[in-house]
């Protein structure tokens, strides 16, 4: 079981050592390069899981390559974070595709809004709006543990998941991309590049 929840929401512009914007290296990079140098062991288990811990923030966002490394002129730092869980979701999606016939399952999930220190430093006001409403962090984590362990989740691959059930990845209108086969062939392309030189080395990515 591999379960990817590394991320944070960053409101000052940062570029790593490899030259890529931070939201984009720690959030998609850096899960690719993590699924894809783990995949003999994933291989080799009766049932190799991955889950991605995406965000409802993706719905916001449409899957745009060329707007994950954004200048810093343009950044803001909930569109970033929203655009990255919109292209982890996508990944989950082509990694189904290239992991066809195999027993590695690939899902994102949406752990819904919990009261943990990176909503509160991220989204202060929005944090302290929904208060009452905010999940605990065990809550949150339910979905991941599901999807990690339970016999039912065996064999499906490429889904959206909140409180243990598949969801909709778009819900507002504009979001969903007439080309979004090929935009996510781009992305994929994107992460090969990018991750095409580690190969075990340290690094940010």
């Amino acid at each position: 079981m591999l379960v990817l929840n590394a991320g944070a929401l960053t409101h000052e512009f940062t570029v790593t050592d490899e030259g890529y914007e931070l939201t984009l290296a720690t959030q998609v990079l850096s899960q690719f390069l993590l699924i894809r140098d783990l995949l003999p062991l994933l291989e080799a288990a009766p049932s190799g899981r991955v889950i991605v811990v995406a965000s409802g923030g993706m719905y916001l966002e449409r899957l745009d390559v060329d707007a994950l490394q954004p200048s810093p002129s343009d950044y803001d730092g909930v569109r970033a974070y929203s655009r990255a869980k919109r292209a982890q979701v996508a990944l989950a999606e082509e990694w189904t595709r290239h992991l066809a016939g195999t027993r590695v399952t690939v899902n994102a999930m949406h752990p819904g809004w919990a009261d943990t220190p990176g909503l509160r430093s991220g989204l202060p006001g929005f944090s302290r709006a929904l208060a009452p409403l905010l999940r605990t962090a065990r809550q949150g984590a339910d979905t991941i543990a599901w999807l990690a362990a339970a016999p039912e989740v065996a064999g499906r691959s490429g889904l959206f998941f909140l409180d243990r059930r598949a969801r909709p990845t778009y819900r507002r209108r504009g979001t969903r991309r007439l080309d979004e086969a090929q935009e996510r062939a781009r992305l994929w392309e994107l992460c090969q590049n990018a991750t095409a030189s580690f190969n075990g080395r340290d690094s940010v990515i």
